[in-house]
């Protein structure tokens, strides 16, 4: 077999992140490297064409899921010309559905990634990069979800909060009952 181009590389390399960043929010980034490379429709072996470690790979699959969160905001705000409070209940409303709930793997990386990147630690060898990164994604998000007349982690804490009691309560009638409450809160404050 042949060695790929510089460009079919690069196209490897961003649908191995693509598939890290959806099957790290999904199930957890103690997802083995062969299933995200079975995933990704890639050998094993071409992994480490790519990535120095598994670490390097939570790293870059982390920011490409915050990227993906900021430019959904962004997006929110051009879509509603610029109007923040319309643009931040449009996010709210997506974000507090039962089609986000049901869905991790495309969803909020600050709720799917929580646990693992609290595991790692900000000390740990490889973790450092992936906790900055999560850190500065949460700040971000909670400075989007600001109002003049709410704090915006409160509000990030808030949505955090109903999405993972209401999947850990999926299929319950308490899992939708969560998603209203927080929903209620956070368009009757504002």
């Amino acid at each position: 077999m042949g060695r790929v181009s510089q460009a079919q590389a690069e196209e490897n390399r961003r649908r191995v992140v693509d598939t890290a960043s959806r099957l790290f929010r999904e199930r957890g980034t103690h997802v083995s490297v062969a299933d995200v490379m079975k995933a990704a429709g890639l050998t094993h072996g071409a992994f480490y064409k790519q990535f120095a470690s598994k670490e390097a790979l939570v790293d870059e699959a982390t920011a490409h899921a915050f990227a993906e969160l900021a430019q959904r905001y962004n997006t929110g705000l051009e879509r509603h010309d610029g109007q923040r409070v319309a643009a931040q209940q449009a996010l709210i409303d997506a974000y507090l559905s039962v089609e986000h709930r049901d869905a991790p793997a495309d969803g909020c990386p600050v709720a799917a990634l929580a646990t693992d990147i609290a595991r790692e630690g900000e000390g740990e060898a490889g973790g450092r990069e992936a906790h900055r990164v999560y850190a500065e994604g949460v700040a971000d998000f909670a400075e989007f979800l600001a109002r003049d007349d709410q704090d915006g982690i409160v509000r990030l804490c808030t949505l955090f909060g109903a999405l993972v009691l209401s999947r850990a309560t999926k299929g319950l009638p308490l899992s939708e009952e969560i998603l209203a409450a927080a929903h209620r809160a956070l368009t009757e404050a504002g």
